[in-house]
């Protein structure tokens, strides 16, 4: 059952603080949205039963942490991680709190933004702090309040809900990253000039985007078990399936992004020996027309010795005979390399 305000010296609902770093701040009690509320009273709400508080920050900075710090009673430890950025992706027991970080990865402009989000989880509180990224996790807010029963689990079921957000959104840009590899081997046994420089460039920058993917979702893969089966920590002990679903789908990303690997490397020698074979086909139509054109030097240079006595050069059929001689040599030669595949 909720608790009045009126009976608990609780101020009044307030609109949330509008600063730039501030997206919500919202208490709940046994599943229901309880009030919005401002930064300062969160420390009242903390001590209402069965009342946990969320909290999304948007690029905070260290005064904001400090704030939230002071409110919620974080380990200076998360704290400067969170301050500093630029985090592994992991997760780390504080005595009954936690501290994930994760990476959001966005497609914009052909290109990989990374982002990320690091969440505090508590009992009785949720901080999520956003970093260099514009899509934030208003649907998943949604989400947790359109399920009431879920959210009566308190702060570890919101911790799942932010991290299967964040996993879900590494499926789509996955399925683009297949397709620009489809595009590419389509590619790669064209004939057309320029087209192998221009496949290996394509395969090297995409196996660049790969490997960013690699690094936000592998260590999250690794640090997932640790919320699940065995001992966990206990603000998850009520959500442990939950996390089981996560680290399945953590699961399912690292193994088509190495499925991807595997296939870029491939399709890199594929393309490689295909650079090869053409150079060979080129190095041999070279080969088979010195040849031809040695059949008609090696001519040449007989008749072309300066000796007194050679029958052929008084002759009058000399000439004929000669150029007759090595057209059907040279023309034999050509047949010869032509029949060969050489030319």
């Amino acid at each position: 059952m909720a608790i009045s305000t009126a009976t608990t010296n609780i101020p009044a609902p307030a609109p949330s603080i509008t600063t730039p770093v501030l997206v919500n701040c919202v208490a709940y009690q046994d599943g229901a949205k309880l009030a919005d509320i401002e930064i300062e009273a969160i420390s009242d709400y903390l001590q209402l039963p069965g009342c946990f508080v969320w909290v999304a920050l948007h690029d905070a900075g260290p005064a904001d942490l400090a704030l939230m710090q002071d409110e919620f009673g974080l380990h200076e430890l998360a704290v400067e991680d969170a301050r500093q950025g630029h985090q592994r992706p992991k997760i780390e027991e504080y005595g009954k709190s936690l501290f994930v970080v994760m990476k959001i990865v966005e497609l914009v402009d052909d290109e990989l933004n990374v982002g990320e989000v690091d969440v505090f989880v508590g009992p009785n509180y949720v901080l999520s702090v956003r970093k260099n990224s514009e899509h934030g996790f208003m649907d998943v807010r949604q989400r947790c309040e359109s399920e009431p029963e879920l959210l009566r689990q308190g702060s570890g079921f919101v911790l799942y809900a932010l991290m299967d957000a964040v996993v879900d959104r590494y499926f789509p840009i996955i399925d683009t990253l297949e397709s620009e590899l489809e595009a590419i081997e389509a590619k790669i046994f064209s004939q057309a000039r320029g087209v192998a420089r221009a496949n290996i460039e394509a395969l090297y920058q995409l196996k660049s985007k790969v490997t960013v993917l690699k690094h936000a979702v592998a260590p999250l893969f690794d640090a997932s078990s640790r919320l699940y089966g065995g001992r966990t920590p206990g603000v998850c002990a009520n959500t442990q399936e939950y996390f089981r679903d996560v680290s399945d789908h953590l699961a399912r990303v690292n193994s088509s992004i190495d499925t991807m690997r595997d296939t870029i490397s491939t399709a890199m020698a594929v393309n490689l020996s295909m650079v090869t074979i053409e150079e060979n086909e080129v190095t041999k139509r070279l080969a088979a027309w010195a040849g031809i054109f040695a059949v008609i030097t090696a001519f040449a240079g007989i008749w072309g010795m300066n000796f007194e006595f050679m029958p052929e050069l008084k002759s009058p059929w000399g000439y004929p005979a000669a150029m007759g001689l090595i057209s059907v040599s040279c023309g034999i030669m050509y047949w010869r390399f032509r029949k060969s595949g050489w030319l």
